[in-house]
């Protein structure tokens, strides 16, 4: 082939694996993002179970906007669940971030 042959065709390579590379690099930066935001999570169940456990109010804990909270009471322990619906980039992916943390519950069950 002759260089006129060849002509563009680094442009027309560079076309096609210019949008695989921005989707390598979104998802990236969306798991990245997503670790960062359970990380968030996991610490604000564990809060939240602490003070459910001493008898407080485990609405005290500072959980990310959004995120919905359930108590569970068993066999002298408290678990809160914390479910970040819309926490991550990948969540277009039905990616749910659920973090769960217990705790002695200190507090007699009330």
């Amino acid at each position: 082939m002759s260089a006129d042959g060849e002509r563009g065709s680094v442009t027309a390579e560079f076309a096609v694996a210019l949008p695989a590379v921005l989707l390598c690099l979104a998802l990236c930066v969306g798991a990245v993002i997503g670790a960062a935001r359970f990380a968030g999570l996991t610490a604000a169940a564990a809060a939240a179970a602490r003070l459910a456990g001493r008898g407080d109010d485990p609405g005290g804990a500072s959980a990310p906007a959004g995120a919905s909270m359930s108590i569970e009471r068993e066999g002298g322990t408290v678990c809160v669940r914390m479910t970040d619906p819309e926490g991550t980039v990948l969540s277009g992916l039905g990616v749910r971030l659920t973090a769960r943390a217990c705790a002695l519950d200190e507090g007699g069950g009330g």
